[in-house]
């Protein structure tokens, strides 16, 4: 199921499908030996799997986390079907699916975003609610001494620092929140100023005694925030100015004060600049305005934000504080390849130990996919030259940046030695091509045989990357 996932993901009835001999879509049946199952053995083999799943990530974590490392930690949540199993609830949704039952899932990875451990929660679990089962889970099962746990705002909050983190003596970066942040300018602590000659600056305030504050500026987020905050404004202005014609127009024209502030109030809090406008109601009209003074005050932050560790100076610079919070990335990248490649969606197990299983088969999936993509980096648009790409940052708070290999790949869409590039999904349709062909001949008294078609240089380059032999016929 995990392979199938990755070669091509499905229900489990279609996965069953795809083994079975009479209706296989690929070898992989045959050749792991599994081609007599249906669903119900795969289903049995999620009860096996789930029961063992503590052991694996534990073996996961020895193999990948070690003492002193750093460990990622994020939430997300996917939408549920059906009404039966008790860990669906309305909830946030961070997938998008609004209005629908879900489940929340949290992902521990190590600094390279390599999956390690994953939970799932009830669908209407609080992000900080999960922190308390990880720091148990890191501390205690996985048995590591010294862990940098990073988080972001939403998660670990000031609650879970001072109730789970700081309890277990574990150290973690986080970043502030907007009101924290204009309060250190307000206080003086963070002076504007200072990004004049740098993009970084260790500071500190009383607010957080012990602790380390990392202010940076990153010149590229000023810009998107910018824009992003004019693109709002104008569409609010939009919005506001068809309100003003419905209260201006001579047939049936809005009236009422009260009517026309309740669909004024839905424009301004739809994209949450009532702040930023001046409005004004009267029975029969609507006038609106830029605030200029809350936009101007607003801008003056763009781009910045604060860090906030308990990292002692030694062992971490601030500009590696800040390549710490930025691996959080890795994370996410993992929720993406949970919702698109590997189809985390839809769930339709009734069970809670079922819709475990079923999510740690993606975790396992994914991992699967992660170390194929690390290997096949040299054919893949991915940057295979990290640490030429690390070289030419110009800071940490600076965007990341390509090497000048990967930039070559991007431009001329070959490798150096002429091969076309792939994506990941690309080149797993090119290894498909690969058949495990059964001849039978014509003289019933011969008996039959099989064949694997020849790889082609792509194919072989591949699999000599994957360190794997085409004789084993996974089409």
């Amino acid at each position: 199921m995990a392979v199938a996932q990755v070669t091509g993901p499905g229900s489990k009835l279609a996965i069953a499908r795809g083994l079975r001999a009479e209706t296989a879509a690929s070898s992989l049946g045959q050749v792991l030996d599994v081609a007599a199952c249906d669903e119900d053995d795969l289903y049995a083999a999620m009860d096996w799997l789930a029961a063992r799943q503590d052991r694996i990530e534990d073996a996961l974590a020895a193999r990948h986390l070690a003492g002193g490392t750093l460990v990622l930690y994020d939430v997300s949540s996917a939408a549920f079907e059906g009404r039966t199993c008790p860990l669906g609830a309305i909830g946030h949704p961070k997938d998008g699916v609004r209005g629908r039952l879900q489940i929340v899932y949290g992902l521990l990875t190590s600094k390279d975003g390599v999956p390690v451990a994953i939970e799932v929660f009830q669908g209407n679990t609080g992000d900080p609610k999960t922190v308390a089962s990880q720091v148990s889970k890191v501390k205690d099962r996985f048995g590591l001494t010294r862990v940098v746990l990073a988080g972001d705002r939403g998660m670990l909050t000031a609650a879970r620092l001072r109730e789970d983190i700081r309890p277990a003596d574990l150290d973690w970066i986080t970043a502030l929140r907007a009101p924290q942040v204009k309060k250190l300018v307000r206080d003086g602590a963070l002076q504007l100023t200072l990004f004049d000659q740098v993009d970084l600056a260790e500071i500190s305030h009383p607010d957080y005694p012990g602790e380390r504050l990392v202010a940076c500026k990153n010149p590229f987020l000023e810009a998107e925030r910018a824009r992003k905050r004019e693109s709002l404004l104008a569409a609010t202005e939009a919005d506001l100015e068809k309100i003003a014609a419905a209260c201006a127009r001579a047939r049936r024209p809005l009236r009422g004060k009260d009517k026309i502030a309740l669909r004024t109030g839905k424009v301004l809090n739809r994209r949450k600049v009532a702040g930023h406008f001046t409005i004004e109601i009267t029975d029969h009209h609507l006038s609106y305005a830029r605030n200029q003074d809350s936009i101007t005050a607003e801008a003056a932050l763009d781009g910045i934000y604060v860090l906030r560790t308990s990292v002692h100076p030694d062992s971490l610079d601030p500009g590696q504080v800040v390549s710490s919070y930025k691996a959080l990335a890795g994370v996410e990248r993992a929720f993406r390849g949970f919702n698109t490649d590997l189809d985390i969606r839809p769930i339709r197990h009734r069970t809670e130990t079922r819709v475990r299983a079923h999510v740690f088969l993606r975790m396992i999936s994914y991992y699967i996919t992660w170390h194929m993509q690390a290997r096949l980096a040299p054919m893949l648009f991915t940057d295979d030259d990290k640490p030429a790409a690390a070289a030419s940052r110009t800071s940490p708070v600076a965007p990341a940046t390509r090497s000048a290999k990967a930039l070559a790949k991007a431009a001329t869409k070959h490798t150096p030695d002429g091969q076309p590039v792939h994506s990941f999904a690309t080149l797993l349709r090119d290894l498909a091509t690969i058949c495990l062909n059964h001849i039978q001949p014509a003289d019933p008294n011969l008996p039959g045989f099989q064949i694997v078609t020849t790889p082609t240089p792509i194919q072989r380059t591949a699999l000599d990357l994957l360190r794997g032999s085409h004789r084993l016929g996974i089409t």
